[in-house]
């Protein structure tokens, strides 16, 4: 759907886009928005000091995602544009966000698959429970237009790419590599190795399906696969040299 240009500030990702004081309007947050009388959305929300409005942020993060499902590009979304869907004032986003980039990244936590739930405790279990999550997510990327697009966008958008990574991608990585680290405290895994490649080996081969290979399959078993493959190694059976051998002298 092609918004109207009066929709739009024209802004990327990362511009300030914050509302300009004026000494003589009424600064009051609830309800200045250029003058609007204020959205039942906003009414609802609470004073400074209270808890924060769930409806408003439910309306905020929906606005979002209709915009995105209506065919806008990121670059097209501004902080006003979002506000005017929704129904509350661009100083309701700013009280919550820091910027559109954090906000974006809020959307796509909201429109991906949840995140696992791993005891903390465990090794290979939790690996496993990481990587399965790891698979799943590749599989919405592939059966969902709406973010394969905007993963597609965000790679052009420095900054928005560099939010999700610090918010998103980096604690998944240290939760995988606390959970290598448990399984060799627990024995499970040689503690002769660094751990950090063991945690790139696992991590490797659901990342090459997942996001090289888009068209590469995703089985259910692939987590206990890749996790069965690299504890019992690539090198050849011994006993299958042996049979080897043996054919060999025959």
């Amino acid at each position: 759907m092609q918004a109207q240009a009066s929709d739009r500030d024209g802004r990327v990702p990362g511009e300030q886009d914050r509302p300009a004081h004026d000494g003589g309007r009424d600064q009051d947050p609830r309800t200045h928005d250029g003058g609007r009388a204020p959205h039942p959305v906003d009414e609802q929300e609470p004073r400074r000091g209270r808890p924060r409005s769930a409806a408003a942020e439910r309306a905020i993060l929906d606005a979002v995602v209709e915009l995105l499902e209506a065919g806008e590009p990121l670059a097209g979304l501004s902080i006003e544009r979002i506000a005017r869907t929704a129904g509350v004032g661009k100083a309701t986003i700013y009280r919550r966000w820091t910027g559109k980039e954090e906000l974006f990244v809020d959307v796509l936590r909201e429109i991906e698959p949840p995140e696992p739930d791993v005891s903390g405790t465990g090794g290979l279990a939790d690996l496993r429970v990481l990587l399965e999550s790891m698979r799943t997510r590749g599989l919405a990327q592939r059966s969902s237009v709406l973010l394969h697009n905007v993963f597609a966008q965000m790679k052009s958008h420095p900054k928005l790419w560099a939010e999700y990574h610090c918010t998103v991608i980096a604690p998944r990585r240290a939760a995988m590599l606390a959970a290598v680290g448990r399984a060799v405290e627990a024995g499970e895994l040689r503690g002769d190795a660094d751990v950090e490649l063991m945690d790139d080996l696992f991590l490797g081969p659901m990342l090459v399906r997942t996001i090289h290979r888009p068209d590469a399959p995703l089985p259910e078993d692939l987590a206990d696969r890749i996790i069965r493959l690299l504890i019992e190694g690539l090198g050849p059976r011994p006993e299958a040299s042996g049979r080897g051998e043996d054919a060999g002298h025959r």
